[in-house]
């Protein structure tokens, strides 16, 4: 499954409000809710919270991928956030995230789940798949940001 297939339009923001990483989730878990992807907003954000409380998911370079695995969740679906001003993250580097990826993944999607988690990490190790995901304005400018990194 590529990237493109799980990370839809309707679930992109690029001016996000949140200033820390509970309120960036909500945000994102927000549209994910608001498009009928999951039955529970607060489910949703509890299990990527309970995920968080592990270890954090800001691995870095200025992203942030929080990720939840629940049965609330109907399909799999990664919302995508930017941030102008940064977001608190309590990332692995200590500096703020300015995108955000926020996977959804049904209860028992477990390989689907980590396909989707291992291809995002590894496309957005690029430097200009970061480059250009923070000059996107437009979803299909996003999606085209991993064409020939993660699809």
């Amino acid at each position: 499954m590529g990237i493109s297939e799980v990370l839809r339009p309707e679930l992109m923001t690029f001016d996000m409000k949140a200033e820390k990483k509970a309120d960036a989730i909500r945000e994102l878990a927000q549209l994910i809710y608001d498009h009928g992807y999951v039955s529970d907003l607060q489910g949703l954000v509890d299990a990527a919270m309970a995920r968080e409380a592990d270890y954090s998911t800001g691995i870095g370079m200025g992203v942030g991928i929080p990720h939840a695995k629940s049965p609330l969740v109907k399909e799999a679906v990664v919302a995508f956030g930017r941030s102008k001003k940064g977001i608190e993250f309590d990332s692995f580097d200590g500096e703020p995230v300015y995108i955000v990826f926020l996977i959804a993944v049904p209860e028992n999607a477990d390989k689907e789940h980590l396909n989707i988690l291992s291809t995002l990490s590894r496309a957005l190790m690029h430097e200009e798949v970061r480059g250009a995901l923070l000059k996107a304005s437009t979803p299909e400018e996003v999606i085209q940001a991993f064409q020939s990194k993660a699809d």
